[in-house]
């Protein structure tokens, strides 16, 4: 059996000419069909060929503007060539900056975390209200969709 190395990138996608507070509500299938619609554009038939197996966009935090897209080892460097050209995601004026790029999906899932907690720590400086902080709290480090996809152990370990 054959097993396929993956590449996670995660990218922060920022609207242009929306505020930075504000949510951008970003649906991950509209970022995956945009992203392989612009591979296509920049790399033709080949490129669309080679990436499509095995890419997905697997979350989308709309106070942060965080998004994970998993595609594998290879046609990998198809689509870090195309995410700086990205403009549009289903009508929306885009600038899709990546932020990381790992092996596995723990790794991103780490540095996502960080990452947001940092996000984080520059939007409670502008809220007034313990409530308000919670709440934005609560939303920003809502990483369950995430979560879903790391199991906390590998399938060979037997835990003690």
């Amino acid at each position: 059996m054959v097993r396929f190395k993956n590449r996670y990138f995660a990218v922060e996608v920022n609207p242009t000419g929306k505020q930075q507070k504000a949510p951008f509500y970003l649906n991950s299938y509209a970022l995956q069909a945009s992203i392989l619609k612009k591979v296509e554009q920049l790399h033709g038939d080949f490129g669309i060929a080679a990436v499509q197996a095995g890419f997905t966009a697997k979350y989308c935090n709309k106070w942060t503007r965080i998004a994970m897209i998993r595609t594998r080892h290879g046609p990998h460097r198809l689509v870090a060539s195309t995410l700086p050209m990205m403009n549009d995601v289903s009508g929306h004026q885009i600038t899709l900056h990546t932020l990381y790029v790992g092996a596995t999906l723990q790794q991103c899932y780490r540095f996502v975390r960080r990452y947001q907690q940092r996000q984080l720590i520059k939007i409670w400086s502008v809220l007034k209200t313990d409530e308000e902080r919670h709440a934005m709290e609560t939303a920003v480090m809502d990483l369950k969709p995430l979560e879903s996809f790391i199991s906390p152990q590998h399938p060979g370990k037997k835990s003690s």
